[in-house]
Formats: structure tokens, sequence, C-alpha cells
């Protein structure tokens, strides 16, 4: 399976009084590509949560390497970086005309009815499919 980088047009409302992009909007484009990676998977968060099953976020890093502005076109390639029986960790590349401007990982849990849920378990093929493509990567 191919997995195509998400694609964030920088908005004039995400940007400071420098016109900078506003560090705390690189967190929202994650969660923007890490749902669109779901997607991409055929079991976006959507369907897992009509199902009983919650990802929040359990950490977070971002490295910030190049400032971003108005109307710049950011490329956000996601991978699994790392994925336990509970946890799941993506990394995020993202770059502006093939630079880096922001490097970073999430990472997730499952909750059903507020109760950790192993991933493996409960969506078993979603969890295969993650295997497979993280082998291939």
């Amino acid at each position: 399976m191919n997995i195509k980088p998400y694609h964030h047009e920088v908005k004039y409302y995400e940007c400071d009084k420098m016109g900078i992009t506003h560090h705390s909007n690189y967190i929202r484009f994650m969660e923007e590509a890490r749902v669109d990676w779901m997607d991409q998977l055929g079991y976006g968060f959507d369907r897992m949560e009509a199902e009983g099953v919650v990802s929040p976020v359990v950490g977070i890093e971002v490295h910030y390497k190049k400032n971003t502005t108005f109307k710049d076109n950011i490329m956000i390639h996601v991978a699994v970086a790392e994925m336990t029986p509970l946890k799941i960790s993506f990394s995020y590349t993202m770059k502006v005309d093939n630079r880096i401007v922001c490097t970073a990982t999430s990472t997730h849990c499952f909750l059903e009815q507020g109760h950790p849920v192993a991933l493996a378990e409960r969506f078993p093929v979603l969890y295969q499919t993650i295997l497979t493509l993280d082998a291939a990567q």
C-alpha cells in the first residue's frame, strides 16, 4: 500500500504578527495528516470511534527546523515510529519545497469506555495492515 503525503497550505490566520506560522499550529497539522493517513488505510478515526474506541495523544515532541509562512504548501509524511500492543507512535516529516521545516512524533493509546485496549486484539486487520505497511517502509 502506498500512503500519500498530506498537504497543508498555511492560512493567514495560522501566522503570528511576524508573518510566521505559529508553532502551535504544527500540532494541528500533525493531527490532520494522521487522520488522513488512517483514512488512506481504510480505517479512519471516525470508524474507530463509531465502534467505541478513541485514541488520545499521550505524548508529543516537535522540532522546528525552518519557518513557514502564509501560503506555504507543507507536505507532511507520516510513518509509524513504534507500535506496542497498547500504543502507537507516529513520526512526521514536514517539508516545503523539499526542505525539512519540522520533524515530530506523537504517541497515542487506545481506549474503550476509558480502559486500555490492545489494537491487535480489538482491530486485528488494522493492526496487521500497519505491521505490513511498517515492514515495507
